[in-house]
């Protein structure tokens, strides 16, 4: 298969003009100028051609539970769900995310591992999805945020069984519940830290022994210390709540940055609605936070912690838009729902880009997504894997 298109986005902010890829089972097997690709199809193959479009890499959305609904009470919608039957719901939902232009996903918690019998699903192309990379059950103590999953774990044993369990079942990642939050109304509040010391560094010496990463929930300043102590890769929220309010602390913030650890903020597509619900101040100061760690050089990623409330599966643009606002420029926002999300899933060499050798996962829009991020609304085509899923252009495009 060869698409060409009017732009091809090969690096952080460079487009290739009147550019073409070229496409061979699930891999990009070339790129180059259109007219040195023309005739690499072959005669069986299929030509893909936009003139007045743009290739962009496939999107990730970094932060993701496929298993809520993302409805008023997630938790409580999940209760009343059999396991086939949440999974019928997640099917929907994968496809969902698909058609927004995501075509990996990082699943960070579900129930008796049904992402990752999706991504099985997906792999073998019986349903439409992104990829999934799965944390499977997040460990969090007993009475913990989410415990309703069923990774409660207590001591340092309880800690490295859960974590091998689910390295059994082949998670691409490992979820520790580090600070309490609000989606578990029982639970620690937000801002206090659930494991000690020792537990969180077996959890990650766990998971690294096995070469898999792990991602840390951690809303408190507390939380996101100890986390970074332990060695995590990923920080999710990553909010810096105390009991009384913020404290983003700079030496930890250099430590974040000196470790290369990434910060997924989990941002909802209708961000413009949290001072609303958290009030005016409050919902400013958690921009300024994130707009402190950005300046300071921290590695942010995208993620829209979809199914939580509010947070539906076709948010990660309007989600990508709380960044412009404040003031990121677009190359380097794409960058972190694209190359910098890859490099934090640990799928650097295998996706995020528009290179020879990695797989074949793009995005067509119409306009141009480094000057205008809502171009990345305007769909033509998505394709997973060298599999066109979806496509709206007119019937004389194609050949």
């Amino acid at each position: 298969m060869l698409i060409t298109a009017g732009r091809v986005l090969t690096g952080s902010g460079t487009y290739l003009e009147d550019g073409a890829v070229l496409v061979e089972g699930d891999s990009i097997i070339e790129v180059g100028p259109r007219t040195q690709l023309a005739d690499r199809a072959g005669a069986d193959g299929i030509l893909l051609a936009f003139p007045d479009e743009t290739v962009v890499p496939g999107l990730i959305d970094a932060h993701v539970h496929l298993a809520f609904d993302g409805g008023g009470d997630p938790v409580a919608t999940l209760h009343e769900s059999s396991d086939e039957r949440l999974l019928q719901d997640m099917r929907q939902r994968a496809k969902q995310l698909l058609s927004s232009g995501v075509t990996t996903v990082r699943d960070l918690g579900d129930r008796n591992g049904l992402a990752l019998r999706l991504d099985t699903e997906i792999n073998r192309g019986s349903t439409p999805g992104p990829r999934i990379v799965s944390a499977g059950t997040p460990a969090t103590p007993p009475g913990g945020h989410c415990h309703f999953l069923g990774g409660e774990v207590s001591g340092v044993a309880e800690v490295r069984d859960l974590v091998r369990r689910n390295l059994a079942g082949g998670v691409g990642v490992i979820k520790a519940m580090v600070t309490g939050g609000g989606l578990t109304k029982d639970g620690p509040k937000s801002w206090q830290s659930q494991f000690s010391a020792e537990e969180l560094q077996a959890l990650v010496d766990e998971a690294h022994q096995a070469g898999v990463p792990v991602a840390a929930h951690a809303h408190g300043a507390d939380g996101i210390a100890a986390a970074v102590d332990a060695g995590v890769d990923t920080i999710e929220h990553c909010t810096w709540m105390t009991s009384d309010g913020f404290d983003l602390r700079q030496d930890v913030l250099k430590k974040i940055i000196d470790q290369g650890i990434a910060v997924c903020p989990a941002v909802s597509p209708h961000w413009q609605m949290l001072p609303r619900f958290f009030g005016e101040e409050r919902a400013a100061a958690m921009f300024a936070l994130v707009r402190e760690m950005a300046e300071a050089g921290a590695k942010l990623i995208a993620g829209t912690d979809a199914g939580v409330q509010r947070a539906g599966f076709d948010g990660l643009v309007p989600a990508l838009a709380f960044y412009e606002h404040l003031g990121l420029p677009n190359s380097r926002i794409l960058d972190m729902a694209t190359v910098d999300a890859a490099g934090a899933l640990g799928l650097g060499g295998k996706a995020g880009r528009i290179a020879p050798g990695l797989r074949a996962d793009l995005l067509i829009v119409g306009g141009d997504p480094l000057d205008d991020l809502g171009a990345l609304q305007q769909i033509r085509a998505v394709i997973a894997a060298g599999r066109v899923h979806e496509a709206s252009w007119p019937a004389e495009k194609q050949q």
